[in-house]
């Protein structure tokens, strides 16, 4: 049975998306949800409508030498302009397109590291000044209690966690930022899979998980 996604992304989010201005981390993230969402693939859509009719009407700047060669080897070189190429959902598998292309295939492909307390991570090739990684965690396993330094979404891939606040599914974004402290628990019917997008370090409780935070970058 499909999920009906109850959590999506903020209208901030959105626009931030549409104009190009979110870190590549966040970027990837929001794409993925779009693709499984289509309640924020029409707002998105709506957003894009709104800042080309802006583009249109506003007067173009004369084009500095040399910069169309610049902006075609940043197109050659950058990922980050892929992202908008393809939100439709992966016709079978868990990752989504988007996260196909960084992965280089489904789960299959991901290369996980254990991290401890029924949890595996696989940090992705993002830049940008905000990280993004895929968590597999195992079913009835806590992640450990912890606030945010920054602003962190969670996307949900497989299962489900809940936390403090709401219970979160396939689909289902959570949007954390400083004023919320929580410990994740994935559901006990399935391993939860989830990508996660961070743009500053968490703030654990245990000092056992602060210790590590520096080896497992988090």
């Amino acid at each position: 049975m499909t999920h009906h996604i109850e959590h999506h992304l903020t209208d901030a989010l959105l626009m931030a998306y549409s104009a190009g201005t979110l870190p590549e981390a966040f970027s990837l993230t929001v794409a993925t949800h779009i693709s499984l969402c289509d309640d924020c693939r029409a707002r998105l859509g709506a957003f894009d409508s709104v800042g080309g009719a802006l583009i249109e009407r506003a007067e173009a700047p004369p084009m500095a030498e040399g910069s169309m060669a610049a902006a075609l080897a940043a197109a050659k070189s950058g990922r980050a302009a892929d992202l908008t190429a393809d939100t439709s959902p992966a016709p079978s598998g868990i990752l989504p397109a988007p996260l196909r292309d960084y992965v280089g295939g489904d789960l299959e492909a991901v290369k996980w590291r254990a991290v401890g307390m029924g949890v595996r991570q696989a940090i992705l090739p993002t830049a940008g000044g905000a990280t993004a990684r895929l968590l597999h965690i195992r079913a009835g396993a806590a992640v450990p209690d912890h606030g945010h330094r920054g602003t962190e979404l969670t996307l949900v891939l497989q299962g489900a966690f809940m936390d403090e606040d709401d219970r979160f599914a396939r689909g289902d974004i959570e949007i954390a930022t400083e004023d919320l402290s929580h410990t994740p628990i994935a559901d006990i019917g399935e391993d939860c899979i989830c990508l996660a997008a961070t743009d500053a370090p968490l703030k654990f409780q245990s000092w056992v998980a602060r210790a590590a935070q520096p080896f497992l970058r988090i």
